[in-house]
């Protein structure tokens, strides 16, 4: 089991929901390429209100994260897309359940 962990909540604006929406399914293709990102979790909550949580092999896998095409792309589009900056926390996983 993967311990080092990420969890991000994105808040879009109204306007841009959708393309927030489309932006982190689109997301899921990067970080397929990522070696180390275990797990990837993009989630909605409600309308506006987004959510990423992923795994990692290690510190360097999360950092190596941090500093990629994922990243990047969301901070792209921060500043119109986004009703304030994401909240990205870094986690560990106490337990879980995957097939």
């Amino acid at each position: 089991m993967s311990e080092v962990a990420l969890l991000a909540r994105i808040e879009a604006r109204p306007e841009y929901a959708d393309a927030v929406a489309a932006m982190l399914r689109d997301a899921l293709e990067l970080a397929r390429q990522e070696s180390g990102t275990v797990t990837w979790f993009a989630f909605r909550e409600n309308d506006t209100t987004f959510g990423v949580f992923d795994t990692f092999a290690d510190d360097q896998g999360r950092d190596a994260h941090l500093r990629g095409r994922i990243a990047e792309a969301l901070m792209s589009v921060a500043d119109t897309h986004l009703a304030s900056p994401p909240d990205i926390r870094k986690v560990a996983v106490l337990a879980s359940k995957l097939p």
